[in-house]
């Protein structure tokens, strides 16, 4: 066999050991429990607690046996895990993922673009994946704004929704902030609430940082721009500034 078939075969194995891990120890009723915070649908195993062994020593062990799989592998069997559309294996992914953050780099960008198309389905995944993976990564510049290019146009609403998300960490760097204005401009029209979300989250947290070129690009979209986006952006200002912002 040879070595990537080899890989192939460990990946398929390894998806197929945490899965039967996962459903003998289900837990439906935790499962129902926490549905309530996802709009968009939530598909759990039931396991979603940080102290339960599937994060801390079942992920360390199964880190540690299969670590000639190295950031390919992992990379791998994440788009596997999130096929399934179950929470945890997702989570677990990409908490893998995270264990190799000091290599993520520009050759990392389409194997986790592969995973939005694989089945990043919700918010909190997409949000998790930036804190953890991605905005370190662009903040200490193993990432670029260039690297998110295409992820601006794609047709996965939550691969677009990591863009502004992944790029509040650059807030607490010197990035410029018209150039960081410039980049989510193609966003301002986005027909999907979970970017329009992410986007204002984004935004409000610039015009804490800069608020006059914020305020000027709010008033250039306000007509047109969906209103989430300015309830969001304009969270933390004063009733009588936010009234600058209401469509006429």
């Amino acid at each position: 066999m040879s070595a990537k078939n080899h890989h192939s075969a460990e990946v398929a194995a390894l998806a197929a050991e945490i899965r039967a891990y996962c459903a003998a120890n289900a837990n439906p009723a935790l499962a129902t429990k926490y549905a309530r915070y996802f709009k968009e649908g939530y598909d759990a195993w039931g396991l979603l607690d940080k102290n339960h062994p599937l994060f801390n020593e079942k992920q360390a062990a199964w880190l540690e046996a299969h670590a000639d799989l190295g950031l390919k592998g992992f990379l791998h069997l994440g788009e596997d895990l999130f096929t399934s559309g179950k929470f945890e294996e997702g989570s677990l992914a990409i908490r893998f993922l995270k264990s190799f953050s000091g290599q993520v780099d520009a050759r990392v960008m389409p194997g986790i673009a592969r995973w939005f198309a694989a089945g990043i389905r919700n918010w909190a995944h997409v949000d998790v994946l930036c804190a953890e993976v991605l905005s370190p990564a662009l903040a200490a510049g193993r990432l670029a704004l260039q690297d998110f290019d295409t992820w601006r146009e794609s047709s996965a609403r939550f691969q677009r929704r990591a863009v502004p998300v992944a790029m509040l960490s650059l807030l607490k760097t010197s990035a410029p902030t018209a150039e960081l204005l410039a980049f989510i401009r193609p966003l301002m029209l986005d027909p999907e609430r979970v970017v329009q979300q992410g986007l204002g989250w984004f935004l409000r947290e610039t015009w804490k940082r800069e608020p006059k070129p914020v305020e000027a690009l709010l008033l250039e979209f306000k007509d047109q721009a969906p209103r989430v986006i300015y309830q969001y952006a304009t969270e933390k200002m004063t009733p009588a500034r936010k009234a600058a912002f209401r469509r006429a």
